[in-house]
């Protein structure tokens, strides 16, 4: 399944750039990922927890750089994990695009995303829906962290971002879902004010 989103960030794009290239301090700009070794050459070992309705899943596995282009401002993350406790698998090919924008950096996300087990049985609907509140939570943990290591914080001193909490992430994607069903059934049929 193909996932797109884009978000802005208020940071010139060769900032952006060169915070993309160290990707512990990303990491943990993601709500529920932790990285928990560094295998070396581009490859980490890390978990990542998210949680889908009643079911919450924690994945480990690897992601490795498989390529950076520093003249184009694009990356490529190849990570696959299963499941703990044995529910399922998941791999990602994670392609990130930037591109200065006014007032900043626009970031394009695609994310070809595999589940099998129990992440497989929810609709594409509500895993674009939660996708896009952990982006929304990554861009702006992104720019939080920018700032605070350009003031002299130490990454220890930052931390890493917030769990991600399922009761929170739920109520936005049944929030996002809600507004799509809206436009999609109702306004079409809203009286022209003319």
């Amino acid at each position: 399944m193909l996932i797109k989103s884009d978000f802005e960030v208020a940071l010139p794009v060769e900032k952006v750039w060169q915070f993309f290239d160290n990707i512990p301090q990303v990491a943990a700009c993601l709500p529920g990922a932790e990285l928990t070794d560094d295998l070396g050459d581009d490859k980490y070992l890390g978990k990542v927890a998210v949680r889908m309705g009643p079911v919450k899943l924690q994945f480990a596995g690897t992601a490795q750089i498989t390529e950076r282009d520093d003249a184009g401002k694009r990356i490529v993350v190849d990570a696959a994990g299963a499941d703990e406790k044995g529910r399922g698998q998941a791999a990602m090919l994670v392609t990130a695009q930037l591109s200065s924008v006014a007032g900043g950096t626009k970031v394009e996300v695609a994310q070809d995303l595999q589940l099998s087990g129990a992440a497989a049985q929810y609709g594409r609907g509500m895993i674009s829906d939660v996708t896009a509140v952990l982006m929304r939570d990554f861009a702006k943990n992104m720019q939080s962290r920018i700032g605070a290591l350009d003031r002299g914080l130490s990454p220890d001193q930052i931390g890493a971002a917030a769990p991600a909490s399922g009761l929170a992430i739920g109520m936005r994607a049944a929030w996002m879902a809600l507004r799509r069903v809206y436009r999609r059934f109702f306004l079409p049929y809203q009286p022209n004010p003319s």
